[in-house]
């Protein structure tokens, strides 16, 4: 995929007159698009900017897994701008609602039918069938020129071909098992303005008011999950500060940690 596939003037035309002074990039390859915008906020002054990895040596997930991409292979893209929302709790769900609706806009239309695009807490998009199309890592640091501000620097990691799923705890999915008119610059596209928008409306009033729209698309809720310590439960849904609710022997326990994975259960007991 060539640079001068990227729709660069659309996107700066889209959002620039929300994030004045944006950047809109792409690097051929880079190590990171997220440990790149942490090195640039921590040399000093940080413009919004969107970078777009069209390779991706170290990619990065949560829990410091690392992963090689190739072009083509994932659309890896991270926004970095200034940020201080009052509260940081459930950012990347409310990042997650934003990438699934802006990718499956549709849900079913029979009730009670699950989407095929789902949220798995905290940060991953699967689908229906329990394959994962989708990570998204947010971090922060402070802008390293004298003012005192953070800055957030959302990533994205987008399957846009089908991966080999050895070594894999997650079966992979990919872009066009969700729509297969899309292809990377359109997903990008399709999700980037509407991505900008949630987070400034999440920096003004928190997760609460994705709380309802997530739990549209919670892949976890009503199922057996088992924690990272071994406690299993059922998942009952997100409280409006996006903790995750799950039903143990011992009474409800909030799990707010990114760093407590949650896994359904049936997956789990298949090694994953």
């Amino acid at each position: 995929m060539s640079r001068t596939d990227w729709p660069l003037d659309a996107l700066r035309e889209q959002l620039a007159p929300l994030l004045p002074g944006l950047v809109v990039e792409v690097l051929a390859s880079i190590d990171s698009s997220n440990t790149e915008l942490l090195r640039r906020a921590r040399r000093g002054a940080l413009v919004p900017t969107l970078l777009i990895a069209e390779e991706q040596t170290a990619g990065r997930g949560r829990q410091g897994r690392t992963w090689y991409s190739g072009a083509g292979d994932v659309l890896a893209v991270s926004l970095a701008l200034p940020y201080a929302p009052r509260d940081w709790s459930g950012l990347s769900l409310a990042v997650g609602v934003a990438l699934a609706e802006s990718l499956q806009p549709q849900l079913p239309a029979r009730a009670g039918a699950a989407p095929r695009l789902q949220l798995k807490w905290p940060n991953d998009l699967w689908l229906d069938d329990g394959r994962k199309l989708a990570g998204i890592l947010i971090e922060t640091t402070e802008i390293a020129d004298g003012s005192g501000r953070r800055c957030v620097i959302v990533g994205i990691g987008l399957n846009l071909r089908p991966p080999p799923g050895d070594g894999l705890r997650t079966p992979p999915a990919c872009l066009q098992d969700v729509d297969e008119r899309l292809d990377g610059p359109a997903a990008l596209l399709r999700y980037a303005l509407p991505l900008v928008r949630t987070l400034l409306g999440f920096a003004e009033s928190g997760f609460a008011p994705f709380q309802a729209r997530f739990e549209r698309r919670d892949h976890l809720k009503g199922r057996a999950v088992t924690l990272s310590n071994g406690v299993q439960g059922t998942a009952r849904g997100v409280d409006d500060d996006g903790a995750l609710r799950v039903q143990t022997a011992q009474g409800v326990q909030r799990i707010t940690s990114a760093e407590v994975s949650v896994r359904p259960s049936a997956l789990t007991a298949h090694g994953s």
